[in-house]
């Protein structure tokens, strides 16, 4: 059995790794914006729409897929996917409105 002091080590390297894990997330997110917003102004720029339903359903079910293999429940995963591809919409519409 640990220690209460022990336990709060242990905690605060916990809290650190999950820190620098939701700094990476955001960084990478980032970059990812990044790239869609240049296909929201190639999309725009080509009279394309902003939505894909085809490419978004081949991403959720790749990203499921990816999900099961990680041991991450499909899920979330999918879940957390549209969110994302509701935001790059967004972009993507105000981009054609301009």
């Amino acid at each position: 059995m640990s220690t209460n002091a022990e336990a709060m080590a242990q905690l605060k390297e916990f809290r650190r790794s999950i820190d620098n894990f939701d700094a990476a997330l955001i960084h990478i997110l980032a970059e990812r914006f990044r790239v869609t917003k240049a296909v929201g102004a190639l999309k725009a720029s080509a009279d394309l729409p902003p939505s894909d339903p085809n490419r978004e359903a081949e991403q959720v079910a790749r990203l499921r897929d990816l999900a099961k293999s990680a041991d991450l429940d499909p899920d979330f995963a999918e879940k957390f996917l549209e969110f994302v591809i509701r935001e790059v919409i967004q972009h993507h519409k105000q981009a054609a409105a301009k």
